[in-house]
């Protein structure tokens, strides 16, 4: 039988309860549970004085700040963040990638400048939140229902449709730090390889002037621009929208699926509404397939900088330069200033679902959260949006949000998205397709509509985290060839477009 309790580590103080524990249940040598643990929590397996750091994963994820017995439920009650020392020992664990030698294929859309897309939208940007409702009007023109049955690309099956991507900024704004963060999100969309072709349409008198972000992102020639006052209204830039895309949907549908290398593959790897669990399979299994889509040529994308804090020093150990290394750390020092700068901490708790699911310390949750970029060596690390052109495993500074945070990998390049969920997060990328992994069976059974991997297998003990990690690769070229995922079902995608807004809003 399954033991009731996960340890992680033998150095490990606590134990991961694998359903609700009742008092009593053996969870170690000579140790039962002292009360209920609730399922995905943690007990501990011996005596925590306070002040005495607790582990798990064989790291610090906090210090007691009560006694804690054994068998005693460890969570915020008696365990609390306190400062430690960190090795970050740049590039001590670098080791050579050990490469496949026959690379994995998939059927992906081959751009005429050599990028390869896993979908074909045809886009439709906005400068400004000002010609948000108008961006609307043209996407809703080519919308499928699937109440009547209507569908206005049915005679363009390559294009996978056409979406709006609309924000809450553009003015009222500096032009300086946040103007450029806003133009370098949208000019990696204006490029991105599922796009077939994009418009941007402006009010006319914002910060974010449509010329200014062609000419400071080079996007002339990329994209169709029009601004509503010049367009002379609302209903006249509806109108020329959609005249746009009926006249680049016959071009967009003559795309055709080729072989493609794996190596064309840039991953986005997310998780939220995480649990105790977690950092247990779903993380580590997509971390097994991240090393497995490395060692075919890919390259994945870690990010959610404040979720990396309190772990950095495992990541700088597998820099391949010390550069790279110093890069990572110099991001957690930023966030500590502009976090401080905010009245907020770097080392404020998990939000109040991951806390319900067991997750008591940022510490904690960063260390789970890592799982999911595997054991490569880290390549480089990138600001937000900033374009990634390095292979291999890539670290981008983006906030925690999820929606924020892949707005940004996606922004960067990245074709496909892999996000973990404990709890149960719903969620899309459009352009980019998104593969939502589950960490436990009772959350996927209940939310199967929406899930498409269940890694509680590995808690149920019915596959390896390496198994469920080849089950996650094997999905990832099937999706890229054109396997529609749940959210993609439930059309997900458009409104989670969300440019990190930093600065004064004026």
């Amino acid at each position: 039988m399954t033991a009731p309790v996960i340890r992680l580590d033998p150095g490990d103080g606590v134990v991961i309860a694998r359903a609700t524990l009742l008092p009593g249940t053996p969870i170690g040598p000579g140790v039962v549970a002292a009360e209920r643990i609730p399922a995905g929590h943690k007990a501990a397996v011996r005596a925590h004085a306070v002040g005495e750091p607790v582990r798990r994963y064989g790291q610090i994820i906090g210090f007691a700040t009560a006694p804690i017995e054994p068998g005693q439920h460890v969570h915020v009650q008696n365990i609390g963040m306190g400062d430690f020392s960190r090795d970050y020992a740049f590039g001590e664990d670098a080791r050579p990638t050990e490469y496949v030698n026959d690379p994995a294929t998939f059927q992906g859309i081959r751009r005429p400048d050599g990028r390869v897309a896993t979908r074909n939208y045809i886009g439709i940007l906005t400068s400004v939140n000002c010609s948000a409702h108008v961006a609307g009007l043209v996407a809703d023109a080519f919308r499928r229902n699937p109440f009547t049955g209507s569908d206005p690309l049915a005679d363009f099956p390559n294009v996978d449709g056409v979406v709006a991507l609309t924000h809450k900024t553009g003015c009222g704004m500096t032009q300086s730090e946040p103007l450029a963060l806003l133009r370098r999100t949208l000019g990696g969309y204006a490029r991105h390889a599922n796009f077939s072709h994009v418009v941007v349409l402006g009010l006319g008198c914002e910060v974010n002037q449509i010329g200014g972000l062609m000419q400071e992102q080079r996007l002339a020639g990329r994209l169709k621009a029009m601004d509503i006052q010049a367009m002379g209204g609302s209903r006249k830039t509806v109108a020329a929208g959609i005249e746009f895309v009926r006249e680049v949907l016959a071009e967009a549908n003559q795309v055709q699926r080729e072989s493609v290398p794996a190596s064309a593959l840039t991953v986005a790897l997310q998780c939220g509404g995480s649990d105790g669990y977690s950092g247990v399979s779903a993380n580590p299994a997509l971390g097994a397939a991240s090393d497995l889509l490395v060692r075919h040529g890919g390259t994945v994308i870690l990010s959610e900088t404040p979720e990396t804090y309190g772990a950095e020093h495992l990541l700088t150990r597998r820099a391949v330069s010390r550069e790279v290394g110093e890069k990572l750390v110099a991001l957690m020092r930023w966030w500590e200033e502009y976090t401080a700068r905010e009245g907020a901490e770097m080392n404020a708790n998990p939000s109040p679902g991951n806390k319900a699911g067991g997750l008591t310390t940022i510490l904690e949750k960063s260390l789970g959260a890592m799982a999911k970029a595997g054991s490569t060596n880290l390549v480089e690390v990138v600001r937000y949006a900033e374009p990634v052109t390095a292979r291999g495993f890539v670290f981008m500074d983006t906030p925690g949000y999820d929606p924020v945070s892949a707005t940004g990998q996606v922004a960067g390049g990245a074709n496909l998205v892999c996000f973990t969920t404990g709890r149960g997060s719903v969620f899309g990328c459009k352009p980019a397709p998104s593969i939502k992994l589950a960490t436990n069976t009772p959350m996927f059974t209940r939310m199967e509509e929406d899930m498409d991997v269940n890694c509680g297998t590995v808690l149920d003990g019915g596959e390896s985290v390496q198994e469920c990690g080849a089950r996650i690769f094997d999905l990832m070229l099937r999706v890229a060839s054109g396997e529609r995922t749940k959210s993609e079902q439930f059309d997900f995608g458009a409104a989670e477009f969300a440019p990190w807004v930093i600065g004064a809003t004026m």
